[in-house]
């Protein structure tokens, strides 16, 4: 600043006299010399000052903070920029709820693995209707739906059509 012994990072990299108005000052302090030459360098430092001074005070240090953020970004991907690393953490969403939602199924299939009877009571005309699951890789299931109506017996090697 003005009387200050160092001038801000800005002045001093473009090697000016830093006033006491110098809107970078209060951003890019001397100390971290870094942070405003990789601002300059992707934007330019009158493209800096340009927007600063069209953003409100109260909100310029939120966007410094976004312009050192982007142009880091596009220092390390040049293409994409900060666009890249906003895809690559959706890329990463993506796979993590696709390895949760694997997850909650395996924990179901474990949990209907547990239940040994599962028992069902029909009311009107259904008598009770009694199946057992104990187990997916255990020996044959026995299913017995005995109701007053509608009984289907199968020979199940002999195939049939339901359209004839």
């Amino acid at each position: 600043m003005g009387g200050s012994p160092s001038p801000c990072a800005s002045c001093k990299l473009l090697r000016r006299r830093c006033t006491k108005d110098c809107i970078f000052a209060p951003y890019f302090p001397s100390d971290d010399p870094r942070k405003f030459a990789i601002v300059h360098k992707v934007f330019g430092a009158s493209n800096v000052s340009k927007m600063l001074q069209r953003i409100p005070v109260h909100q310029r240090a939120d966007a410094v903070r976004s312009l050192v953020y982007e142009a880091s970004a596009r220092v390390r991907d040049p293409v994409y920029g900060c666009v890249g690393a906003i895809y690559y953490l959706q890329n990463q969403v993506s796979d993590l709820e696709m390895q949760l939602a694997e997850a909650q199924a395996e924990i179901l299939c474990i949990q209907m693995q547990q239940q040994p009877t599962i028992t069902n009571q029909y009311h009107g005309d259904v008598k009770s209707s009694q199946f057992s699951v104990s187990n997916f890789n255990s020996s044959p299931q026995i299913f017995n739906f005995a109701s007053s109506s509608n009984v289907i017996m199968q020979d199940p090697l002999k195939r049939e059509s339901f359209w004839t």
